[in-house]
């Protein structure tokens, strides 16, 4: 969630009495990816125990579910092997929820999906694609029985040897969770969890959703669709974060169990649900399903609607996915002007585009985002554009001494964005991608020549860290790495043509 305010706004939050007031906590290293969430609480101290009983619910069911942790409850019991062994509530619901919809894919999710992914993994570190012989190997494997449950006795009897990860729709299960123990901890009125861009809204509260456009990935780029949801489920999926590199051809990460092969005809899937799990599975399903397939699957799930952006250019909607479509909000202009020069016949070249990679220092465990501020500002030093300002209690902005320090530079941050929560594919921890089109605050292209970009990171009450590079933005591609420190561990400029991603 990229949260920007104007001066004025920043005061008006400062000074708020409402009793319902919607309070953020961003984290990154949450599921190995990143959590926003919003808390609207009858009072500060309710909105930080709401996010605390998050945090527990979270952590409580990474403990039982988790594919990646060696001590959790799934991975000891993967250990065995032809014995029925007591499993917790969690475990054996989660278990039977994946029988469930290998059964209602015929298959297009299977837990057992990872040993196919190995496998390309494996062949991919190798620079190659590996060998029909490798892949039909791991297909055999992912197709047989892998365990047998006993809801009578709640045990579960581990029968294969295949690799299992409980991906697809466990996020979405463990965000549901979250998301009801915050509206259980006390006078909260709603809460919306977001992990890596699956979410759930819960509770009196209405939420903008704006879903990222797969062909450009930035986080405060184009959107292909922007959502209004009120206690329902929103997960997208893709292949388009993350994946496979080999001879200079990107491979999804999502494979077909059926077949062994990354999918790519589905760039995204974006599924609105009442049910978490429900919205979890289908957006990963239709990623893997041809569009005739996905759109069967989904009327045989009542109160689901979706929209699929395919690798060929078309955009299928559901038909109930546009009535929960709101107009493309721009971002809201200040007043203030903003003292630039525009030469007649000399602006930015509007075929480049800046893209600022940021990649925050991670830490061993789950951590608290730094605040962040991104503006640039011009050779005389006036700020032009604030592209990010990353914050969650406006009391605590003046940490961003820089950015702060001039009303000018709060006159050239944009209002609130349309939407205030953002699905797409998982992102990786700490990552975060913005670009700059050579616009100033008023949509006005800047004239070519030499910008300074600053990023700053502070913590409340803690480190303080101020990054700048100066740059000429001509009509020549240049990349910039700027060398990390403790916040920030590393910042790519990329002054790029557009079709260059």
């Amino acid at each position: 969630m990229l949260v920007s305010l104007t001066s004025a706004a920043i005061a008006a939050v400062v000074a708020s009495t409402d009793p319902n007031t919607p309070y953020t906590f961003h984290y990154d290293n949450v599921l190995g990816t990143s959590l926003d969430l919003t808390v609207v609480a009858a009072s500060e101290a309710s909105a930080h125990r709401a996010e605390t009983a998050v945090l527990d619910q979270i952590d409580r069911d990474a403990k039982i579910l988790s594919s990646y942790d060696a001590q959790s409850e799934f991975s000891r019991w993967f250990q065995t092997s032809g014995r029925a062994v007591p499993v917790s509530a969690e475990l054996l619901e989660v278990l039977g929820l994946f029988d469930r919809w290998r059964d209602r894919t015929a298959g297009a999710l299977d837990p057992a999906a990872e040993g196919i992914s190995r496998v390309w993994r494996s062949a991919a570190a190798a620079g190659r694609v590996p060998s029909d012989t490798e892949i039909a190997r791991a297909v055999r494997g992912a197709r047989r029985l892998h365990w047998q449950l006993d809801p009578v006795a709640r045990t579960a009897t581990h029968l294969s040897s295949a690799p299992l990860v409980l991906n697809s729709f466990t996020k979405s299960y463990i965000v549901d969770r979250a998301a009801r123990a915050a509206l259980a901890s006390g006078r909260v009125r709603a809460a919306v969890v977001n992990i890596g861009g699956d979410l759930v809204a819960r509770g009196d509260w209405t939420e903008s959703v704006g879903i990222i456009d797969p062909l450009d990935r930035a986080d405060n780029g184009r959107r292909v669709a922007q959502l209004v949801v009120r206690n329902r489920a929103v997960a997208t999926s893709g292949g388009y974060r993350r994946g496979f590199d080999i001879g200079g051809r990107h491979y999804s990460h999502i494979v077909d169990p059926r077949t062994g092969q990354p999918t790519g005809h589905v760039l995204s899937a974006t599924v609105i649900s009442d049910d978490a799990v429900t919205a979890g599975a289908l957006a990963t399903a239709f990623c893997v399903l041809q569009p005739d397939e996905a759109a069967a699957l989904a009327a045989r799930s009542p109160g689901s609607q979706y929209l699929l952006m395919l690798a060929d250019g078309r955009r299928i909607e559901s038909t109930g996915w546009r009535p929960l479509v709101t107009p493309m909000a721009d971002t809201i202009r200040v007043s203030t002007p903003i003292a630039t020069v525009h030469a007649a016949g000399q602006t930015w070249n509007p075929a480049f585009e800046l893209a600022i990679t940021i990649d925050l220092a991670r830490p061993a465990g789950r951590a608290k985002r730094p605040y962040v501020a991104i503006w640039v500002e011009d050779a005389n030093k006036v700020p032009v554009r604030t592209i990010a300002l990353w914050f969650e209690n406006p009391r605590w902005l003046p940490e961003l001494r820089a950015w702060s320090r001039a009303d000018r530079r709060r006159a050239t941050a944009p209002g609130r964005p349309g939407p205030s929560s953002i699905s797409s594919a998982t992102r990786s921890p700490g990552q975060y991608t913005l670009k700059w089109d050579g616009k100033d605050q008023q949509g006005v292209p800047v004239k070519p020549g030499t910008y300074t970009v600053f990023i700053e990171a502070a913590r409340e009450h803690g480190t303080y860290q101020l990054m700048q590079q100066t740059m000429d933005f001509a009509d020549a591609p240049k990349r910039i790495d700027l060398t990390g420190n403790v916040e920030v561990a590393g910042v790519v400029l990329d002054y790029r043509k557009i079709t260059d991603r």
